[in-house]
């Protein structure tokens, strides 16, 4: 008789890009995603489309590619979403590329600048990356403080403090998230515990807020669609092999290059590899549940490695 999987392993997780955006992108769950991005934007939303519903036809290939929702808000704003779930020292450099891109996308030839819309993008990131105190970080594009001897006196009491309002970037740390202990006191804090999985709260986040119930229902109907399931774990092994291929080399050949360091990760020792690959993700701050799938080390053994 088959062994039966833990809640733990059958429970399929947000963090996990494929869910997100089958939970959060999906024609007909609008309105959970309107409520998500009025926690994290802090506007009121009126009217919502979500422009990329579908999902690759390529997904069973294995490749990692985009899996983003992309909606347009009060039809004068574009906001794209993205989970990250690795760490690919990049980030700051890869969202304000997609922002610009997504940003001059929208020019036609003959068009005017003015009918050009704002862009949001969201990075919820399961790693820490930026040396902030927040879990929560917004970027714009503002004026420095001027020089004191380029200075004309103009008579403007209160500056413009933003070179453009149209290019904003967010940036959600999960780690430092999980860090505060929320006391669940906002609709932010209320998602994020269901993005997180703090099982504990989720119930009381649940109370709150109808939409988190929702959300957490369609997530249940996910892991019990067998396709959905197919998808979801193919994308996960997908993730979990980029990892492995990085943190193997970041181990062993950092000073060598990432392919000669990941052909000495093969000569060694799997557990032993597979002990330091679970060290270097405990540094990130990755999920313990995470780790035990990528390495194959049991929860109890990475506890002990913290």
């Amino acid at each position: 008789m088959p062994k039966k999987q833990n809640e733990a392993e059958e429970r399929m997780q947000l963090t996990v890009d494929y869910a997100f955006k089958r939970v959060f992108g999906k024609n007909g769950n609008e309105s959970i995603l309107k409520d998500l991005l009025e926690s994290i934007l802090n506007i009121e939303i009126k009217s919502i489309t979500i422009q990329n519903p579908e999902i690759p036809k390529n997904m069973k290939d294995g490749k990692i590619g985009i899996l983003d929702v992309r909606a347009e808000l009060n039809g004068d704003e574009i906001t794209e979403v993205e989970m990250q779930v690795q760490d690919q020292h990049n980030i700051d450099k890869r969202s304000p590329t997609y922002l610009t891109k997504i940003y001059s996308d929208q020019l036609k030839e003959g068009e005017q600048y003015i009918e050009v819309k704002k862009v949001v993008v969201i990075n919820i990131l399961n790693f820490d990356y930026y040396k902030r105190n927040s879990y929560h970080s917004v970027a714009r594009m503002m004026f420095e403080e001027s020089k004191e001897n380029e200075k004309v006196d103009l008579g403007y009491i209160v500056e413009d403090k933003y070179a453009t309002k149209d290019l904003e970037m967010h940036f959600i740390e999960l780690p430092k998230f999980r860090k505060k202990d929320p006391d669940m006191s906002n609709k932010l804090e209320q998602w994020l515990c269901l993005i997180c999985d703090e099982e504990d709260k989720i119930k009381m986040a649940e109370s709150k807020n109808e939409e988190i119930e929702k959300a957490k229902k369609e997530l249940e109907k996910l892991a019990m669609n067998p396709e959905d399931r197919e998808l979801y774990e193919l994308r996960l092994k997908a993730i979990r092999d980029e990892m492995n291929i990085r943190y193997s080399g970041y181990i062993d050949g950092k000073a060598d290059g990432m392919v000669e360091g990941e052909a000495k990760g093969k000569v060694a020792g799997k557990n032993e590899r597979n002990i330091e690959i679970a060290q270097n993700m405990l540094k990130e701050n990755v999920n313990i549940e995470l780790i035990s799938k990528v390495t194959g080390l049991s929860i109890d053994e990475i506890e002990k490695l913290k």
